[in-house]
């Protein structure tokens, strides 16, 4: 791969480094006069991998675009933008990746003053950069994380000067206020309070692809909650890679509990927050979710490993121990609260009897839901130089042995809710059946209903009928 002038590339060297640097805070955007409208009359389509951050950026992607004149697009088909946007986290994302990029080519040649950029995580990867630069010509727009904000300028680069531009900063990152958005959603709302993650578990990629641990301000926070409730949102969601840790970077004493609380005071119908890390979970925390009504009793409790000595060499800083003392503590605090969790199996010389550990905290928790996944090497972290000794085999028989514990598991505490009457938030039809409506209820379950004369976004009362592993079904009252 030959560098060009100009180009930015990435560098995991550069991106694991921290420092005790002031983080810079940017509150104006400004689009530069010359990319003013250049989007007039055109068209973007945005396709999103990955996490809730994930969505968040495209939607302040699609901001900027509209700020430019595009008009969003339902399809990549007749679009003069398409930008991925991508995740880092597995290597099955990014095969997907890959794939959608390589059925992109025939638009391309269809049209060669198509711009296909690729944004996100993955982008902030060595590898996968060299890759789509020497095997997928395609593609001439390349930015990472950092750089969000300067899409009018790469664009301006692409579609008026003709230049293929790859800019991917590797560094702490800074904190952008007052960035254009177009919220996807017309009732259910992102909000982003900190950027970043310093926690730097050993499979995990984040770090480098984020950067530092940065917090906005709680004044910008609770003036954006403030604007989606007088938009007339129902719930919002508070996002951060390690959302309570919320605080810990800034001088103030700011923290998430007063945070949370500050936020429930607004009264949003609806408030949830993901994801939360177990060290970072605080008794303050617990009680203000108890206390306030708007708080959903929902929490995200990643367990990774119930293996102390995997847990270790996770880099996750608590112990089984721990782990289970702070779930007893949430399930005895918070009234009807529900739990779900992410696993890992198969991290890098993972016992049996580890692997039982991990049974043994699935069948004392006896979760809501489970993301369950075999280790997967990211490029660049520390698990991925460790010698493994497990064969593949073993791991897709560990998982289905995990999956099919916690399915029983959630099943059995689903059909608790038969001949309850819960309130469900409407996202609208189902996907599958469309006289069925679908919604959630505050502890996060998937119900589908019937009913009449309902619209997303209203607060329905239902009657739950039948329990599933994943959802539950019932009728409107």
């Amino acid at each position: 791969m030959k560098q060009k002038p100009g180009w930015v590339l990435p560098d995991l060297k550069e991106a694991q480094k921290r420092t005790t640097n002031t983080i810079d805070r940017i509150d104006t955007f400004t689009i530069p006069e010359a990319a003013r409208m250049m989007g007039r009359g055109k068209k973007y389509f945005i396709s999103t991998y990955g996490c809730q951050a994930n969505e968040r950026d495209s939607e302040t992607l699609a901001g900027i675009l509209d700020e430019l004149g595009f008009v969003p697009n339902e399809t990549a088909e007749g679009s003069d933008v398409i930008i991925i946007n991508t995740c880092a986290i597995r290597q099955n994302a990014e095969e997907k990746v890959l794939g959608e990029i390589g059925n992109f080519k025939r638009l391309y040649r269809e049209n060669k003053d198509l711009v296909i950029g690729v944004c996100g995580c993955m982008a902030q990867e060595e590898g996968l950069v060299e890759t789509l630069l020497t095997k997928y010509p395609q593609v001439r727009l390349l930015f990472g994380t950092h750089n969000i904000q300067e899409l009018p300028s790469m664009l301006y680069s692409c579609m008026v000067e003709g230049k293929k531009v790859v800019k991917i900063y590797s560094k702490e990152g800074e904190v952008y206020e007052n960035l254009p958005v177009h919220r996807f959603g017309t009732f259910k709302a992102w909000v982003n309070i900190m950027y970043g993650c310093d926690k730097f578990c050993t499979y995990c990629i984040v770090p480098y692809t984020r950067g530092k641990q940065r917090s906005r301000k709680m004044s910008e926070i609770l003036k954006e909650v403030q604007q989606l409730k007088d938009e007339g949102y129902k719930e919002i969601t508070l996002l951060g890679q390690n959302v309570n840790a919320y605080g810990k970077d800034m001088d103030n004493e700011q923290d998430f509990a007063t945070l949370l609380e500050e936020v429930a005071k607004i009264g949003i119908p609806r408030v949830r927050f993901t994801t939360s890390h177990p060290w970072d979970f605080s008794e303050e925390m617990i009680d203000i979710i108890a206390k306030y009504d708007n708080i959903m009793p929902f929490i995200h409790l990643p367990l990774q490993s119930g293996d102390d000595d995997v847990l270790k060499l996770m880099g996750r800083r608590y112990t089984k121990e721990s782990y289970l003392a702070l779930y007893d503590k949430i399930v005895n605090t918070i009234p009807n609260v529900s739990v779900s969790t992410d696993i890992i199996v198969g991290f890098p010389n993972e016992t049996d009897e580890q692997f039982e550990h991990t049974l043994d905290v699935v069948r004392y928790c006896k979760y809501d839901n489970a993301f369950t996944f075999i280790f997967s090497a990211r490029p660049g972290t520390p698990a991925s130089r460790m010698h493994d000794s497990i064969d593949m085999e073993t791991k897709r028989k560990r998982l289905a042995k995990l999956n099919k514990t916690w399915n029983d598991l959630a099943l059995e505490k689903n059909k608790a809710y038969v001949g309850r009457t819960v309130t469900v938030l409407v996202d609208g039809l189902s996907k599958k059946n469309e006289k069925v409506y679908s919604g959630y209820t505050d502890t996060q379950k998937l119900v589908n209903f019937k009913g009449e004369n309902i619209q997303p976004g209203d607060f329905v009362e239902v009657k739950i009928t039948e329990a599933k592993s994943f959802s539950l079904d019932g009728v409107a009252v």
